[in-house]
C-alpha cells in the first residue's frame, strides 16, 4: 500500500527559480521520444522533493528556455523522477543533444492531479493516445501500488504506428495485476497483430458499470473529445469524466495567460480537469 506524499515545490517562496538536477538515465522510448531520468544535485531537495500523479514540472535550460512537461514516473519513487519528453520544439529539441551526467533546471511540481483518492473503490477506464501515456503513467503506477482500492482497470492506449507505443515492456506486468491493457494503431505493420484504428472505438470491446465507472482521458483534443462521448454515450456520470489537458504554458503558475481556457488556466486550475468544469468551453474553437 502506498500513501501519495502532499506534493513540495521545490521553492514555495520562490517558485519561478529553477534548481538544478542531474540526468542520470535516458531510455529511448519511441523514435523522437525519451525518458529523461533526473535527480536534484541537492541532497536535500533531493529527499523531500514530492508531487502527485498528473503534475507537472516546468524543465528550464539556459540560453532556450524552458518547457512545460508532465512527470512520468512513480510518485512512491523518491529516488528519481522522470519526464517522458517528445521532441517537437526549441527547448525540448535541445533537450534531445543533452547526455547522461548533463544538467536541467527544474521548477515544480505544478498543476493539479489525478483524483486518485476520490475514484478509490471504482473501476477505471484510462484512455490515451501517444505522448498522452506519460501523463497517466504514475496515475497506472499507484494503481498498481494499491491495487486492492480499486475495481475493474482497463487501460485504452492507440499510437500512430506499433513502433510509436510506449512503454511496451511494461505491459505484461500491469496484465499481472489483473489490469486489462488494450492497444490499437492508426497505421499497422506485418509484425503487428492487435487492432487497427482509433482508441473511443476500443470502449466496446468490454461492458461498463457506468454509475461505478471513471474515465482517465489524456491525448491529441480530438481524440479527448470523443472518449467523452462514448463515456456519456455509456451514461458515465460527467463528474467522473477526467482530462489532461496541453496548452502553450509558460509561467505554470497563471500569471502570464498564455494557457487560458475560458476562465481557467491550464497550468494553475489543470491539467487535469473534471470534465463538467470545462463542458461550456470544451468545444468551442476559439477557446
Amino acid at each position: 500500500m502506498t500513501t501519495l506524499i502532499k506534493p513540495s515545490a521545490v521553492d514555495e517562496a520562490q517558485p519561478m527559480t529553477p534548481y538544478w538536477a542531474e540526468i542520470t538515465e535516458i531510455v529511448q522510448e519511441a523514435e523522437g521520444v525519451s525518458t529523461y531520468w533526473l535527480k536534484f544535485k541537492d541532497e536535500d531537495l533531493a529527499k523531500t522533493y514530492s508531487f502527485l500523479p498528473g503534475q507537472f514540472n516546468m524543465l528550464y535550460l539556459p540560453g532556450y528556455g524552458e518547457a512545460a512537461i508532465s512527470i512520468s514516473s512513480d510518485a512512491a519513487d523518491r529516488s528519481r523522477f522522470g519526464h517522458t519528453i517528445r521532441f517537437v520544439g526549441n527547448v525540448t529539441n535541445a533537450i534531445s543533444r543533452l547526455k547522461v551526467g548533463d544538467e536541467m533546471g527544474i521548477r515544480g511540481p505544478f498543476g493539479t492531479p489525478w483524483p486518485m483518492d476520490e475514484i478509490e473503490g471504482h473501476d477505471i477506464t484510462i484512455a490515451s493516445g501517444g505522448i498522452g501515456l506519460a501523463p497517466l503513467r504514475p496515475a497506472i503506477y499507484h494503481i498498481l501500488n494499491n491495487r486492492e482500492r480499486y475495481g475493474q482497470i482497463h487501460i485504452l492506449y492507440g499510437s500512430r504506428t506499433p513502433a510509436d507505443l510506449l512503454y511496451t515492456n511494461e505491459y505484461e506486468e500491469w496484465e499481472k495485476q489483473d489490469v486489462h491493457v488494450v492497444t490499437t494503431v492508426d497505421r499497422a505493420d506485418d509484425t503487428w497483430k492487435g487492432s487497427v484504428g482509433v482508441v473511443p472505438m476500443l470502449f466496446y470491446r468490454y461492458r461498463m458499470d457506468a454509475p461505478n465507472s471513471v474515465v482517465l482521458t489524456c491525448g491529441p483534443e480530438i481524440m479527448i473529445r470523443f472518449v467523452i462521448f462514448e463515456g456519456l454515450a455509456r451514461r458515465v456520470p460527467p463528474d467522473h469524466l477526467y482530462v489532461s489537458l496541453e496548452r502553450n504554458m509558460k509561467c505554470g503558475q497563471g500569471s502570464c495567460g498564455h494557457c487560458q481556457l475560458g476562465p481557467h488556466f491550464i497550468c494553475k486550475d489543470g491539467p487535469v480537469f473534471r470534465f463538467d468544469q470545462l463542458e461550456d468551453f470544451f468545444n468551442v474553437e476559439e477557446y
